[in-house]
């Protein structure tokens, strides 16, 4: 991985604890010149083998502060979305110390699906028809109304507020629609304060894309495009999951579609941020729909997504901590981020019975066994026993994750290495990526 210049940084912190965040720290670690001491809060097992990681919560930000703070910690960069729409970012500003990052204005672009919408509107950025319901009975006479078409019509049912990947129900009719607005606005399925108000959304038709960018509030840099798979099953059935494996491919967003959703959906957002008066500095996640009309917004989130982030990390050529820098210091117009050319490919390996209740505490076997020259395993939900050894713990485990000059070679890989890990439960898609 080659290096950029940057301010030497000694001391830096990922805040998180999932695959996101190894990919991140392994990142930086592959740099020229990594930092003398990196620190993952809380991070996890296979983090600890690349990072020091430090036992302060992702949500303890007063603990956060006071470990930067008495560190003397040179940056830190937060993963979660969570400590985002808290403003953990104002925190860290107003004591001084140099944090990558949105603001609480700005990350209300993910922590409120209805403030998303609204700006969506006020700026003119191509997205689905939509309604705001104050309430279940609000939202229910709403499906009615005949905006949605018949009740034999999907619709979409999204919560306000965050609610860790629970929140958006892609129902195929009006009854499955109805019975989502009760899960989430009568029964809290999503966690109460989620869902105090919905939004109504039409069910956009086409492919899938993701579309992740670095902006300082002024200049910005595209990632490569990235296709997740998110519900549980093969040929994408079951309930949504956090995502069960990811591609980046050329095929994902041809260059006429991105170069349109950079003058439609990119340039907008970032301008309308400046306007507003929150202008948007750290990662930008756009979900969108690439539809027979053009490219759509689903969503916005305002950090790297998980599993995203693995397979677009292991094809950064350029030093990641000289782009967290130039985000910090808004000098992203002079750098440039550069990328490997070719494909790869996250597959995840999840513990049975997720994204419900799982299984937890089995012993994971043929770690040793993967090449690490030609794949990289990132620990999403692992810890050690007490002999050491790695258990599955999480929902989602490991991301098998691979860079190569096509995509079904960068597949392979995943899936050759996959044939040599097992613990008793292991469960992982076997059609990731077979779409394209």
């Amino acid at each position: 991985m080659a290096a950029s210049a940057h301010k030497i940084m000694s001391k830096v912190l990922i805040v998180g604890s999932g695959g996101r965040e190894h990919a991140i720290v392994w990142a930086i670690q592959n740099t020229a010149a990594p930092p003398v001491g990196l620190f993952c809060a809380p991070g996890n097992a296979g983090i600890s083998q690349i990072s020091q990681t430090v036992n302060i919560s992702a949500d303890d930000h007063a603990g956060l502060v006071s470990f930067a703070e008495s560190n003397k910690i040179d940056l830190t960069f937060i993963g979660p979305e969570a400590p985002l729409a808290a403003g953990i970012v104002d925190l860290f500003t107003e004591r001084g110390l140099p944090i990558v990052g949105p603001t609480a204005a700005a990350a209300r672009l993910e922590a409120s699906k209805i403030f998303a919408k609204d700006f969506m509107a006020r700026h003119g950025i191509p997205t689905a028809a939509y309604r705001v319901a104050e309430s279940a009975e609000d939202a229910i006479k709403c499906l009615g109304s005949g905006e949605f078409g018949s009740a034999h019509s999907p619709v979409v049912i999204k919560a306000d507020g965050l609610a860790a990947g629970k929140g958006v129900v892609v129902a195929g009719n009006h009854a499955e629609a109805e019975k989502a607005i009760k899960d989430l606005m009568v029964e809290h399925v999503a966690g109460r304060g989620a869902a105090e108000r919905v939004v109504l959304e039409e069910a956009l038709t086409g492919s899938e894309a993701s579309l992740l960018l670095f902006a300082d509030g002024r200049d910005y840099a595209v990632m490569p495009a990235a296709r997740d798979h998110k519900r549980i099953g093969e040929n994408d059935t079951g309930p949504n999951t956090g995502g069960m494996g990811t591609i980046t491919d050329a095929s994902v967003l041809m260059n006429s579609d991105e170069h349109r959703v950079v003058q439609e959906i990119v340039e907008p957002t970032l301008a309308g941020a400046r306007d507003e008066g929150f202008p948007f500095k750290g990662v930008l996640f756009l979900g969108l729909m690439l539809t027979k009309d053009g490219p759509k917004l689903l969503e916005y989130n305002v950090r790297f997504g998980d599993p995203e982030t693995q397979a677009i990390l292991v094809r950064l050529k350029t030093d990641l901590l000289s782009v967290f820098d130039s985000i910090q210091r808004q000098t992203l117009g002079n750098l440039q981020v550069e990328w490997t050319d070719g494909s790869s490919a996250c597959i995840v390996a999840a513990n049975r019975g997720y994204p419900g209740k799982y299984e937890k505490g089995a012993i994971i076997e043929g770690l040793d066994a993967v090449e690490e020259d030609s794949v990289q395993v990132f620990h999403a939900g692992t810890a050690r026993d007490s002999d050491g050894r790695f258990i599955a713990t999480g929902g989602r485990v490991l991301g098998v994750t691979a860079a190569a000059g096509s995509l079904p070679t960068a597949l392979d890989r995943c899936y050759e290495s996959l044939k040599k890990i097992n613990w008793p439960g292991m469960q992982f898609r076997r059609d990731i990526g077979r779409s394209a």
